[in-house]
C-alpha cells in the first residue's frame, strides 16, 4: 500500500513530533486534536524546533517552511481523517478511551486505511479487536522525543496482515526510522526491560538510599546515559508513567513492576514533571531544569 496522507490524532508530546518527522518526509499530514488551543500549542512547538534547527543550520528556512506547509491542524475528527492511508493515534494512555476512539474511526475512515496505536503498553490486540479491521491494525510505539530518537517499536497481533506490516516497514525505512518488530505483549521490548529499572531507581529513593539528582548522575557518569531515570520520568510525565507502570504490574502481576510510592503521590499531587513545572525537578516556563 502507498501512503500519501497521515492523520496524527493527538498534538501533544509525542503526537506534534510525528506529526513533524512525517511531514519532513514529504507526507501530508493531518494533525487533530480535541480543543484549538492543543492544537495551536502542538504546532507552536513545531514552528519553535523547525527554527532553532534553521538556526543551528541543521536545516534550511526554505525546507522548514516546506515542512510546515504539509502541516493542516484541525479539530474537527471526520476532516482530519478523511481520504487518510494512515491513522497515527497518539492520544492519553486510557484503554478505554482509545478504543472508543478507533470504533468512531471505523465508521469515519476509508476501508482501505491503516490504525496505529502509539501506545507504549496497551494491547494493541484489545485495540485492533474495537475495529472490524484487526488485519490492518498495528502498533507503532515512538520513543520521546520523535524528532530524535531513531528507533520505532513495531508491534504485531496474530491478526495484522503481512501486508500492513510491509507497509509499516516501508515507512519507517522513508521517516529515516530503525525498527524493532515485536509481538504483542506488555510492555513490548524497550518499556518491559526499561521499567524495572525506572521502578528499581524510585524504589531507592522511597528507601532513603539516595536523592533523584544523584542516582540520575550516577546512572549519567557509569553508563553514559544522555538522562537518569527521573529526568525521564519527568519528561514523559508523570501520569503517563503512572499508567505504563500500572499496565506492566496488572498484566505480569511481577512485584518488581508493582509503582513505587513516590509516583503514586507525584501524580495525586499534580506534580506530573516538565508539563506542569514540577515534578521530581523544577522547570521554568520553557519546560528548562531550574537547577537547585
Amino acid at each position: 500500500m502507498n501512503i500519501k496522507t497521515i492523520g496524527v490524532l493527538g498534538a501533544g508530546t509525542m503526537g506534534h513530533g510525528i506529526a513533524q518527522v512525517c511531514a519532513q518526509a514529504g507526507y501530508q499530514v493531518n494533525l487533530h486534536d480535541v480543543k484549538p488551543e492543543l492544537v495551536e500549542s502542538g504546532i507552536n512547538k513545531i514552528r519553535k524546533f523547525l527554527v532553532e534547527s534553521v538556526e543551528r543550520k541543521k536545516m534550511a528556512q526554505d525546507e522548514a517552511s516546506n515542512i510546515l506547509s504539509r502541516i493542516k491542524t484541525t479539530v474537527d475528527l471526520p476532516e482530519t481523517i478523511k481520504d487518510t492511508d494512515l491513522v497515527i493515534e497518539a492520544i492519553i494512555e486510557d484503554i478505554a478511551i482509545k478504543k472508543d476512539v478507533f470504533k468512531e474511526l471505523e465508521q469515519l475512515c476509508p476501508e482501505q486505511t491503516i490504525f496505529a496505536s502509539n501506545t507504549s503498553a496497551q494491547s494493541i490486540t484489545e485495540m485492533a479487536m474495537a475495529t472490524k479491521r484487526p488485519d490492518r491494525f498495528i502498533g507503532m510505539h515512538w520513543f520521546n522525543p520523535p524528532q530524535l530518537m531513531r528507533g520505532i517499536e513495531i508491534i504485531v497481533t496474530d491478526k495484522t496482515s503481512q501486508e500492513t506490516l510491509n507497509t509499516m516497514l516501508a515507512l519507517c525505512k522513508k521517516l529515516n526510522k530503525e525498527p524493532g518488530i515485536c509481538k504483542d505483549s506488555p510492555g513490548f521490548i524497550v518499556n518491559r526491560l526499561l521499567q524495572i529499572w525506572y521502578n528499581e531507581s524510585l524504589n531507592m529513593f522511597d528507601e532513603g538510599i539516595a536523592q533523584p539528582k544523584d542516582i540520575d548522575t550516577a546512572l549519567k557518569v557509569a553508563y553514559g546515559f544522555r538522562m537518569g531515570p527521573f529526568e525521564l520520568r519527568d519528561m514523559v510525565g508523570m501520569d503517563v508513567a503512572l499508567a505504563s507502570t500500572t499496565t506492566h504490574y496488572r498484566e505480569l502481576m511481577r512485584e518488581q513492576f508493582r509503582p513505587p510510592r513516590c509516583l503514586v503521590m507525584k501524580v495525586k499531587a499534580g506534580e506530573l514533571g516538565r508539563k506542569t513545572g514540577r515534578g521530581f525537578y523544577e522547570y521554568d516556563k520553557d519546560g528548562r531544569k531550574i537547577e537547585t
